[in-house]
């Protein structure tokens, strides 16, 4: 048991960036009621304009090691800010005409755009893996009681402040305030003369924000492919459907959940490393036949 100090502080830093990519998949499920299976590919579209602005700097700059870490967190506001326009512009484009169809014809309009765009980064991009090559990824910070390295506690950091963010616009701005309205009742929410359409459209783009980066913190961690959009869709929507679907206040928990549970299960059971990254199909198929409103209904 001498391990498990550092097992349950590997996943509690692992829920950061997990709580992080769910929250955007929230607010697009809850406010703006669409299931967003695209979500995925723009968090790897996010990564791809951090590593961007990283290597282009590092080399026409000549920005050496020690600096590198500030130069990633400046593809933070860029990455925001270029996935909530193109937040808009799907919505508007896109999302809004299917807005009030079925929602089988919502969800194959989003599984379509996933594989559009992870087939375009493909083209576009080449399917080979970029790493950034981080010098300092694995240096070690003792804490005493465990360790943990560099890159898993400034992820961390920064995706729990911007989570924290996120948490204060929608609960104090008067925004934020607007948004709740209309997820509550979009009928309600209209006759006091709230623009319903533009919330919606403004809320996406805030979910694709946070998508991308989401994408800028996993230059902290991993490689930037074409295909990491697929994993974390699948591990975003494990923590909506355990936090209850549309429960913005249960993404926090439910990531801390599953981001120990791996770790546990990759650490205590046997070939637990395998069977750690299937984990989330468990955690769907056990909480919406036990308790489909999720943590929404234990509160």
């Amino acid at each position: 048991m001498d391990a498990l100090p550092q097992v349950l502080l590997f996943g509690i830093l692992r829920s950061g960036l997990y709580a992080l990519s769910a929250l955007g998949l929230a607010i697009s499920l809850g406010v703006v009621g669409i299931v967003n299976f695209a979500h995925g590919e723009f968090v790897m579209l996010g990564a791809y304009l951090g590593f961007w602005l990283y290597l282009t700097l590092s080399t026409w700059l000549g920005i050496g090691p020690a600096v590198s870490p500030l130069v990633i967190l400046l593809g933070v506001p860029l990455s925001a800010a270029a996935l909530f326009l193109v937040g808009r512009g799907v919505f508007r484009f896109t999302m809004k005409p299917v807005l009030r169809q079925p929602d089988l014809n919502q969800m194959l309009l989003t599984f379509g755009l996933g594989i559009l765009i992870q087939n375009l980064a493909v083209i576009i991009l080449s399917p080979r893996a970029l790493d950034a090559n981080l010098p300092w990824r694995f240096e070690l910070i003792s804490l005493g009681f465990a360790n943990v390295t560099y890159a898993r506690l400034a992820g961390f950091v920064v995706s729990i402040a911007v989570v924290a963010a996120t948490y204060l616009v929608i609960g104090r701005s008067r925004f934020g305030k607007r948004m709740r309205a209309v997820a509550q009742n979009r009928l309600g929410a209209q006759i006091v003369g709230i623009d319903v359409d533009r919330i919606y459209e403004v809320a996406f783009g805030l979910s694709l924000a946070l998508a991308g980066i989401a994408g800028v913190m996993f230059i902290f961690q991993t490689q930037v492919s074409p295909f990491l959009g697929l994993g974390t869709i699948l591990k975003s929507f494990s923590i909506v459907v355990l936090a209850g679907l549309g429960n913005l206040a249960g993404v926090v928990w439910a990531a801390v959940l599953l981001g120990v549970a791996e770790q546990v299960v990759s650490q205590y059971v046997p070939n637990g490393g395998a069977l750690r990254d299937g984990l989330f199909f468990v955690i769907i198929f056990v909480v919406l036949l036990a308790r489909p409103g999720g943590l929404r209904r234990a509160a």
